[in-house]
């Protein structure tokens, strides 16, 4: 029965990366996800985004349909972006880890595992919070871009979670919440926009909405660490020049996955 629960979470995991890949498409394209436009006509269905003939369920299967088809479209032949892929491949990975670090940190506490509403709640929470750090990373590094649909409204979402959880006040939420915000809006108006954009402000806000208090630090830290190692080796291979835009949100989305599952260790 647990490894059939952890084959079934791996699945979740898969669909909810193959949602997101669609999302990410839609948001860019400014296409609907609700099933009518406002003209009133029908959803538009998933297509080829080089010959945009519309993909039949069968190649759209995650994971499944992209090896079948050999990583082609069955079309035009034109070859399938990788990130679809991988995006559902790491969906499913990390819904599992998450699933397991919960069980473990149960057991740790508890000494048994009871499916209760209070796991429920957080395992939804980190799942969601998984998802939208996922969207964050692949916006920001394709279009260098963090979108206010995103991640205003999860601000709502993520800190009425951990209020549901009851790990943190409401006051240590909000505290860190001002203190992630700030952090960026600061750097934002020294440099007059030059070093962060709108959107780190709003990611920075979310993350500590998201984390709470100590670990908005150790995920910030964990950004600017792992966004300056990955900058040193673009530069010293001539990737990029010393001044040259990086996607600052890669590294934070990155680093809050990092301390959302072992921030507390």
């Amino acid at each position: 029965m647990f490894n059939l629960l952890t084959i079934f979470i791996f699945l979740f995991g898969l669909i909810i990366g193959s949602f997101l890949n669609c999302l990410i498409w839609r948001l860019h394209h400014k296409i609907p996800l609700t099933p009518f436009t406002k003209g009133g006509d029908k959803w538009q269905r998933s297509c080829c985004p080089n010959c945009q003939t519309q993909i039949s369920w069968y190649d759209n299967i995650p994971l499944v349909s992209f090896i079948i088809l050999g990583g082609k479209c069955r079309s035009c032949g034109k070859s399938i972006s990788v990130q679809y892929p991988l995006v559902e491949l790491i969906t499913g990975v990390l819904f599992v880890m998450a699933y397991f670090l919960n069980y473990e940190l149960r057991i740790m506490n508890q000494g048994s595992v009871i499916y209760d509403s209070l796991f429920m709640i957080q395992l939804l929470r980190d799942w969601f919070l998984i998802a939208l750090m996922i969207v964050i990373f692949i916006y920001d590094l394709c279009w260098y871009l963090i979108l206010d649909v995103i991640t205003l409204p999860a601000c709502l979402i993520v800190f009425l979670l951990n209020l549901g959880l009851g790990y943190y006040s409401w006051q240590n939420l909000l505290i860190s919440g001002i203190i992630g915000g700030s952090f960026f809006f600061i750097q934002f108006l020294i440099s007059r926009g030059k070093w962060i954009g709108g959107g780190d402000i709003r990611l920075g806000l979310l993350i500590g909405l998201a984390l709470g208090w100590p670990n908005i630090a150790v995920a910030i830290f964990l950004g600017y660490f792992i966004g300056s190692i990955v900058g040193l080796g673009l530069i010293f291979t001539g990737r990029k020049q010393w001044g040259s835009q990086i996607p600052l949100g890669v590294f934070l989305s990155l680093a809050t996955i990092i301390t959302l599952f072992w921030g507390e260790k």
